[in-house]
């Protein structure tokens, strides 16, 4: 059986608040699967959890209980982070390297050298699509460049997984829509992508499952069409049908030229499966 890229068992993480009596629980028994290959969403309001656990699978923060493993080796040693990029939420680059010089800079600290380096380099840039910017130094970047810059930073040493915590906050439409266009390159490529966002509509597009936290639970998890679909509501996608055929399509379908295209669960948005999900006791939704 293939180890999962990604596994979390019986997570829990406790902060203690300096002098005072109680804590906070960060993430309570979470546990998660993450295949090869898939990109999942880990969602939720600020506070929920989903950079704690980020961190907990990087190794950067140890859990109070539980243990999470990265191609099934524990996360906490060092040899597991091999196979893992990382761009943070708040990345920070030497303002005054160019493009160029700072992929050459994460390739060596990688353990690249010669040739190698530089054909990678060269590949990134135009992955990313920065390769007319690759003698620009960074502070002249806009916040999009900067997120594409530490996305070839991240996919430097070719990764199998790569973990990405807000990779569109602060861009624009234009450059959301190029870091999305990017991430769904990386699926096709095979590599698993671990994403935590609150861009609730662009998860929708590309993530394959997600999970969605509220006060550290994960109050929902699965596949996205099967989470977003409604219940005991099915729909009929056909062309060529009149009104009166869609009146009583399934008596008259086998006696008319009409085609079934599709069919299919109606399904609600994302977005509104994330309000519902993350509701206080009170009905009203957490604030971000």
């Amino acid at each position: 059986m293939t180890n999962p890229a990604v596994a979390v068992h019986g997570l829990t993480k406790i902060f203690p608040v300096p002098f005072h009596r109680q804590s906070i629980v960060a993430v309570k028994d979470l546990n998660l699967r993450i295949d090869p290959g898939e990109v999942y969403g880990l969602l939720g309001p600020n506070g929920s959890g989903k950079s704690t656990t980020l961190k907990i699978i990087l190794g950067l923060v140890s859990p109070t209980r539980g243990r999470t493993e990265i191609f099934g080796g524990d996360s906490r040693l060092v040899e597991s982070r091999e196979a893992v990029g990382f761009l943070p939420e708040n990345p920070y680059f030497q303002k005054f390297l160019t493009g160029e010089e700072t992929l050459h800079f994460f390739g060596r600290l990688c353990g690249l050298r010669g040739a190698a380096l530089k054909n990678r380099v060269n590949e990134l840039l135009r992955l990313v699509r920065l390769d007319r910017a690759r003698n620009r130094r960074l502070g002249t970047y806009s916040k999009g460049m900067l997120q594409r810059i530490g996305l070839a930073q991240a996919l430097i040493h070719d990764p199998r997984l790569v973990v990405l915590d807000e990779p569109t906050a602060g861009v624009d439409p234009a450059g959301s829509r190029e870091i999305r266009d990017l991430i769904l390159n990386l699926k096709e490529r095979g590599i698993t992508v671990l994403l935590s966002s609150h861009l609730l509509a662009q998860a929708q597009e590309i993530c394959d499952r997600v999970g969605i936290l509220a006060d550290g639970v994960l109050v929902r998890e699965g596949h996205l069409q099967e989470l977003i679909a409604i219940e005991n509501q099915t729909e009929l996608v056909v062309a060529d049908a009149s009104d009166e055929l869609v009146r009583d399509i399934e008596s008259l379908l086998s006696r008319s030229n009409a085609k079934l295209i599709e069919r299919r669960k109606s399904t609600t948005t994302l977005e509104r499966l994330f309000l519902e999900a993350t509701k206080n006791d009170e009905g009203t939704t957490k604030q971000k």
